[in-house]
């Protein structure tokens, strides 16, 4: 899978853009701020549906202007497809798959499969459970499709428990029942899925990881569910235990809304012992076994976006970085091109970006 051409219209700080990355490494490099990470959030809006650097589609849209719009080309095993997201003031953004208006924000998934690394992804290791929840339900949309509406499903319905919760009458409200029966059978779906994903990911994540410290530290991944079993009965008699406690508190206190991964190496938590340079290989072999695994699961390459890390890593890591994302299309960002001809790379497409104009150099 890779990426024939973007096109960008009053996107962020690009009036107007068309690139047209090669198959393998396409370098755009510049000073901070010139708009190298926006062309990297495109691609990765493309795929998800949403920016990873904010929530508010507004802030997508060159400023003083009332519209904008992402327009990408693909080429997969399947044939050529395209995605067009157009983006309004104070309207909701219209994605298009091959022409086609989409009604759900879920017929976008498994369309476009990418895999974004930034030095803010050092988070997944150092910041609360609620970053890797978030990774896991990002990688398991691109996935399995389904996956993305079950998650969808079980936060509407948590959102409406959660309300009920804060009701004085609650406990003789009848409505509560049904809304932890549906809680119960989404989250043991979800916790299913997890369960699975992680399994799979931490093979990955420990060869990775071993080559990449040259043997020398073996990274250990496991499911921490807040529920030991993904049995919808299991859930609904943890949502009865615990509802006392919910009702004072206002807020359900049991579901894989409470999940998390551990991350152990040489027998001690990364998040609270590791030293930086450890935390942040853990954090790329994390982000780095999506590609072995989306290659088996959707049967061709993801997209590789890198975003700014070579300057994060010694010689060593980058070497290794390289040579594991040899066979996937990579889009770079850097400030510097000696960070990359430094880490031995030859074949490269390099553009210069400057303050939203991109020239090929």
């Amino acid at each position: 899978m890779r990426v024939t051409e973007l096109r960008l219209y009053q996107y962020r700080n690009y009036k107007q853009l068309v690139l047209q990355p090669d198959t393998g490494l396409c370098v755009l490099t510049g000073l901070n701020a010139a708009g190298k990470t926006n062309i990297l959030e495109s691609v990765f809006l493309c795929a998800l549906g949403r920016s990873h650097r904010t929530v508010h589609d507004n802030e997508l849209i060159e400023q003083n202007c009332d519209e904008g719009m992402v327009a990408l080309k693909i080429s997969t095993r399947l044939g050529e497809r395209e995605i067009r997201i157009e983006l309004r003031q104070r309207e909701r953004k219209r994605v298009y798959l091959d022409g086609q208006l989409l009604q759900k924000s879920g017929e976008l998934m498994g369309a476009l499969n990418v895999v974004l690394f930034s030095p803010e992804d050092l988070s997944l290791v150092k910041d609360g459970p609620a970053e890797r929840r978030r990774f896991l339900d990002m990688e398991l949309s691109q996935l399995q499709p389904s996956y993305y509406y079950t998650i969808q499903q079980y936060n509407a319905a948590l959102k409406q428990r959660n309300i009920l919760l804060k009701d004085p009458d609650v406990l003789q409200n009848e409505t509560l029942e049904m809304w932890d029966a549906q809680l119960s059978r989404l989250g043991a779906s979800i916790t299913k899925s997890r369960a699975a994903f992680i399994e799979e990911l931490s093979k990955v994540a420990r060869n990775l990881h071993a080559k990449m410290s040259g043997g020398k530290e073996e990274l250990v991944v496991s499911y921490q569910p807040n529920l030991p079993a993904a049995d919808t009965e299991a859930m609904r008699d943890a949502l009865l235990d615990n509802l006392e406690r919910d009702v004072y508190r206002g807020n359900t206190s049991v579901g894989p809304h409470k999940d998390d991964i551990m991350l152990m190496l040489g027998g001690m938590d990364v998040r609270s012992y590791g030293s930086q340079g450890q935390q942040r290989t853990t954090a790329l072999s994390l982000k780095l076994s999506e590609i072995d695994i989306l290659r088996r699961v959707r049967n061709e390459t993801p997209v590789l976006l890198l975003d700014d890390v070579f300057s994060e890593l010694d010689a060593e890591r980058q070497t290794m970085l390289l040579q594991v994302v040899g066979e996937c299309q990579t889009i770079v960002t850097c400030t510097h091109l000696e960070e990359l001809t430094k880490a031995g790379v030859e074949q490269m497409q390099v553009y210069s970006v400057n303050n939203g104009k991109v020239t090929e150099v």
